[in-house]
């Protein structure tokens, strides 16, 4: 079990970080806040395991009590049932967070294999992701879009606000495969197409800095519908961020709007790379662990004429392929939110 002494210093932390923004004399008052939120929920769970500790002592001093024996030997059977369950909610509020959990996130889907058939399919999860982002409340606002003739897409990215979206969506990260017959297809044959999605959690100015002379900034006369303002002004911007060679693109009708777009995308690609980084040199195994967001990961496949998802990270199937492409994903997330902090308890037992 977690030793007292750390519970007794993110409980001394906990309470003084209340006392400090009590007071009003905190500095950094919104660091300060940020941390007494996140240190909240482990707070509440050390108070409700030490309170049963303390109510499994009462029970057993109470045996010694003739008037008190029958009343304590009701008692602690029933604390002592509840005592595995509490220590195992205590362990999870212990297990080290991820810091972009909270954030927005940003959302990129590119068809892969498969031609226009890859390309529909791509249009499909971007439908999956927008009703999943209805049933949690979450803001879905679409910053780029590319299509075929056909309404495929060539490259989707979105900005998805709201809470909790980073923690549940990073999941999504990685090569969704579809085997069905395509609608383009007139012998009835089944085939195989990809799409690849990436989560990045949104990044702030504090930090990635990107320094002007990295960056070449292009405009462009934007080339989507948009009535009068295609191809009469130079409002689409393309950022080139020279270190790298990632280039992103934003075609709205304001210039200072699309500039803002794309130094928001750059960000977020920016500190998804270096959390990728420091993961690599964290763990070796990083391809091995659920939730990596590892691009060329095959993490999904959905069999449309079997009405079948599998996901292959964690040997999960569902017979439910019609809920889930309307956005039911939560008993996917759910199970692979389980087998990351599963595997995460294991580590620190280890």
């Amino acid at each position: 079990m977690v030793p007292q002494d750390k519970l007794d210093q993110i409980t001394q932390r906990f309470e003084f970080l209340e006392a400090k923004l009590a007071s009003g004399s905190a500095d950094d008052f919104a660091g300060l806040s940020r941390e007494y939120a996140d240190l909240r929920p482990v707070a509440d769970q050390i108070a409700a395991y030490r309170a049963l500790l303390d109510q499994l002592a009462q029970a057993r001093q109470m045996l010694s009590d003739p008037e008190m024996k029958q009343l304590a030997e009701e008692e602690l059977p029933l604390l002592k049932a509840q005592l595995p369950q509490m220590e195992q909610a205590l362990q999870l509020a212990l297990l080290p967070r991820d810091v972009a959990d909270a954030r927005p996130a940003i959302l990129e889907i590119r068809p892969g294999t498969g031609g226009e058939e890859a390309a529909l399919f791509a249009a499909d999860l971007l439908r999956m992701y927008q009703r999943y982002a209805e049933t949690r409340g979450w803001r879905f606002e679409i910053i780029e879009l590319a299509q075929t003739e056909l309404g495929g897409i060539k490259e989707v990215i979105a900005n998805i606000r709201g809470e909790g979206v980073f923690a549940r969506l990073k999941y999504e990260s990685g090569v969704h495969r579809v085997q069905r017959v395509p609608t383009t297809e007139s012998g009835g044959r089944i085939h195989t197409s990809a799409a690849t999605v990436a989560v990045l959690p949104e990044a702030e100015e504090v930090d990635i800095a990107i320094p002007a002379t990295d960056i070449r900034i292009d405009t462009m006369r934007s080339s989507g519908a948009g009535g009068q303002h295609v191809n009469t002004t130079d409002s689409a911007v393309r950022i080139t961020h020279i270190p790298s060679g990632i280039v992103v693109t934003s075609s709205e009708k304001s210039q200072h709007r699309n500039r803002e777009i794309a130094m928001g995308v750059l960000r977020a690609r920016l500190f998804d790379m270096e959390r990728q980084r420091a993961d690599d040199a964290r763990a070796a195994d990083r391809k091995a662990q659920v939730g990596t967001g590892d691009r060329s990961e095959r993490i999904r496949t959905y069999n449309f004429p079997q009405g079948r998802m599998t996901d292959h990270r964690i040997n999960l199937t569902l017979y439910k392929l019609d809920q889930v492409m309307q956005g039911d994903l939560d008993e996917v997330i759910d199970a692979l939110q389980a087998d990351d902090q599963a595997r995460k308890l294991a580590q620190m037992g280890a």
